[in-house]
Formats: structure tokens, C-alpha cells, sequence
């Protein structure tokens, strides 16, 4: 069977569209008919025509997506494709953090479940975090950042503030090892270093440009540069690549590869497309409260 053409010929007759993260493999970010970063596919969620969105990426975004677009249906093509991120925090852990810290602001990073952004003030993404914190500091406000250790600390080092962190992370990111981008670079002196704020501030401080994907890919495109150290999940690499075919990039190690975002096939998102399985669903409470974090994410933005 040819699944891509099935997959457009499927796209057509039940006006679905499928969205990719830039971390999906190549062949589904080839076939997505729009593809981005965290913020990027919520505002394209919030915007389709499409009766059916194919969220080709992990859990907690097609969760955000169905938020968005109650009446849509949302499909996630793999249903165990999950963020230890967004498990490293849970509803009680807020509930109880809360209690004791009633005038706190939460905010919260995209990977986080439904449960857990309903319980939020406000939620935030890689792009737009940096301002969303600065926001809430100059109204004067106490606040939590969670569950991303890592973009926290270094929002208050570009900030000069300081606040409370959670003690999440991203196991791509924290684990990349600073030694990993000296040995590149000395193999590859010219190449600029390129990060992404849920590395530790050992690896950021060792970089040259620090971004969102979506501005590390907009950034590979703009320079003049022509080879880049890439410290973030390989798959952004394709990207990079078709933006910019003429560069090279290098990904500062091989560990920089997530596990859930690579189990979608072209045959699960066919599979998917053609029975309308893996339906999202998001309990209508936890929906509402959420959607109005996510809400206040996107008029700051």
C-alpha cells in the first residue's frame, strides 16, 4: 500500500488535516500540512477548517489542540506517544502547592496534561516564556514555574529575577552533556552553536543563539553562517535541512532523540485517518479551566 497517497486521498474526503511537531520523523513532517513547534499548532489548531485533526506528535498536544477545538475531532495516531516532562508533575502536587502559596501565579510550560494546565494561570511555550514571566514579575506577582526546571533558571538569569521552579525536566535536553559541544566544536570550529532553553545553563552558556525550535529553524535560515552545532532534538534537522540545503548542521549528540515522538509511522497515521480511532477527549470542567490558561498564553503572545 502506498500510505502517503492514501493518506491525501483520506485528508480530501473527510477535510482532516494533520499536524507535525518538528521532533516527528522526516516522512511525517513531509506529509503534514502544517508543521511547528508547540505554539505554532496551537494557533493553526485554533484556525483550521478541518473537521478532523491528525495531531501527529505526543499526548499532552493533541490534548491542547482538542482545548482549542472542542468541536473538532482530534486524533492522535499514537496513544501511548507520552512527555516524561509533562509527568513529572501532577494535579495534587498543584492542588497542595496551591494551599500553601494562595496568591502564587502558575505558569505553566505547554507539556503538561489537561489536569494539570487547568489548575494553571496562565501557559506558556518555548517561544513566548520569557515574555509570559516578565508579564506576571512586572505586575508585581509571586509566581511558580513548572514543571521545566531548566527554562526557568535561565528566564531568571536573562531576567536577572529570581522565582520558584519545579524540578522537571526534559531528559533529551538535561542530559546533554556540555563536553559533547566542546569536542564538536572543536571538530568543527566555524560551525555556530544552537540550543534550546530546556538544556541546563552549562550547555546554554556554551551557545551562540538560544530559541524555541521554530526560532532555531528561523535562525539557521537568516545567518549568514553555514554550519551549525545543533543542541536540540534531531528531528528539527530535517527542517533545518530543507530550509537550508546549501548548510550543514550537526547534532551535538547522538542522545538527543526523543523516543515518544519517533513511534509514528505513516501507516499508524493511516490507520488512524481511516477508522477515526485514537480520539482525544478532554473532560469538559478541566477542558474550560484549561482553555483559559491556554487563552491568556495567546492574547500575551
Amino acid at each position: 500500500m502506498n500510505y502517503i497517497e492514501e493518506i491525501k486521498r483520506l485528508k480530501k474526503e473527510k477535510n482532516a488535516c494533520i499536524l507535525a511537531h518538528y521532533y516527528q520523523e522526516p516522512e511525517i513532517q513531509d506529509i503534514a500540512d502544517y508543521l511547528g513547534d508547540s505554539l505554532k499548532l496551537a494557533q493553526i489548531a485554533m484556525t483550521t477548517s478541518a473537521d478532523i485533526i491528525v495531531f501527529c506528535g505526543v499526548h499532552f498536544m493533541a490534548e491542547t489542540a482538542k482545548i482549542l477545538n472542542p468541536k473538532k475531532k482530534v486524533l492522535l495516531p499514537v496513544l501511548h506517544a507520552g512527555c516524561k516532562m509533562a509527568d513529572m508533575i501532577s494535579p495534587k502536587e498543584i492542588v497542595e502547592y496551591k494551599k500553601a502559596h494562595p496568591k502564587t501565579k502558575i505558569i505553566t510550560y505547554v507539556n503538561s496534561t489537561a489536569s494539570v494546565k487547568a489548575l494553571s494561570d496562565c501557559i506558556c511555550t518555548s517561544t513566548n516564556a520569557l515574555k509570559i514571566i516578565n508579564h506576571y514579575l512586572e505586575n508585581g506577582d509571586e509566581i511558580l514555574y513548572c514543571p521545566d526546571q531548566n527554562l526557568g533558571k535561565y528566564a531568571m538569569k536573562e531576567g536577572n529575577v529570581e522565582f520558584e521552579v519545579w524540578k522537571g525536566c526534559c531528559p533529551i535536553h538535561h542530559f546533554l552533556d556540555p563536553k559533547k559541544i566542546i569536542e564538536m566544536k572543536q571538530k568543527h570550529p566555524k560551525a555556530v552553536v544552537l540550543a534550546h532553553p530546556e538544556c541546563k545553563l552549562d550547555v546554554l552558556d556554551l551557545a551562540d543563539y538560544i530559541g524555541s525550535t521554530k526560532q532555531l529553524l528561523e535562525y539557521t535560515r537568516n545567518q549568514a553562517a553555514d554550519e551549525f552545532i545543533v543542541c536540540t532534538e534531531k528531528g528539527v534537522i530535517h527542517a533545518m535541512e530543507k530550509a537550508s540545503p546549501h548548510k550543514k548542521f550537526y547534532l551535538a549528540s547522538d542522545t538527543l532523540s526523543c523516543m515518544s515522538m519517533k513511534y509514528t509511522t505513516l501507516k499508524d497515521v493511516y490507520e488512524c485517518l481511516s477508522k477515526e480511532n485514537n480520539e482525544i477527549t478532554v473532560e469538559e470542567e478541566i477542558a474550560v479551566k484549561a482553555k483559559i490558561a491556554l487563552d491568556k498564553m495567546l492574547e500575551l503572545s
